[in-house]
C-alpha cells in the first residue's frame, strides 16, 4: 500500500507543493487532483496526505467536503494535512484550522503550511482585480516554503 496525496489547486500552487512532497518521499506515491481526477479507492492506501490552497479566505469546498464525507476512514489511516496560503503566523494557522476539522488535525502525523503564490499568469481578469485590491499585489508572487515541505516529509 502506497501513499495517496490528494489535493486541489486552482492556480497550481498546491500542485507544485504536492509534486515537491512526492519527490521528497521515498515511497510509492500517487497524486490525485480533485479538480480534474475522480476520487480513488481510498481502501487501497494506508497513508493519505490531503492538501489545498486558500482562495478568498477558505480552502476549496471540494477538499472540505471530501474530508467531512470520509472523516471516519481518514481517522483509520496515517494522515498528513497541508495548506498553501499567502498568510503567515496566526492568520495562516487560523486558515489551517478552518480548513481541517480538529478531529483530523489531532489525528494527523504531519501538518504543514507550505507558503503560497499569486500566479497572475493563471488567474482570470476578475481574480487579478481582487488580488490587486485585497492583497495589494500587482504582479506574480511565489513563496512556496520548501523547508516546510521537507519538514513535513521527514515526519513520514
Amino acid at each position: 500500500m502506497g501513499i495517496l496525496i490528494l489535493y486541489m489547486t486552482s492556480h497550481g500552487c498546491a500542485e507544485k507543493a504536492a509534486k515537491t512532497l512526492k519527490e521528497m518521499l521515498n515511497d510509492e506515491v500517487v497524486l490525485i487532483n480533485l479538480k480534474r481526477d475522480s476520487e480513488p479507492d481510498l481502501a487501497a492506501y494506508d497513508t493519505m496526505i490531503i492538501g489545498g490552497s486558500i482562495h478568498a479566505g477558505r480552502i476549496q469546498g471540494r477538499i472540505k467536503k471530501f474530508c467531512e464525507r470520509n472523516a471516519s476512514l481518514l481517522l483509520e489511516k496515517k494522515l498528513g494535512l497541508f495548506l498553501c496560503c499567502m498568510e503567515e503566523g496566526e492568520k495562516a494557522q487560523k486558515q489551517f484550522e478552518d480548513a481541517f476539522s480538529a478531529e483530523l488535525r489531532d489525528h494527523a502525523t504531519a501538518m504543514g503550511l507550505f507558503g503560497g503564490e499569486f500566479n497572475f499568469e493563471r488567474m482570470n481578469f476578475l481574480e487579478k482585480k481582487i488580488v490587486k485590491k485585497v492583497a495589494k499585489v500587482s504582479e506574480s508572487v511565489f513563496k512556496i516554503n520548501k523547508k516546510a515541505i521537507d519538514k513535513f516529509a521527514s515526519a513520514f
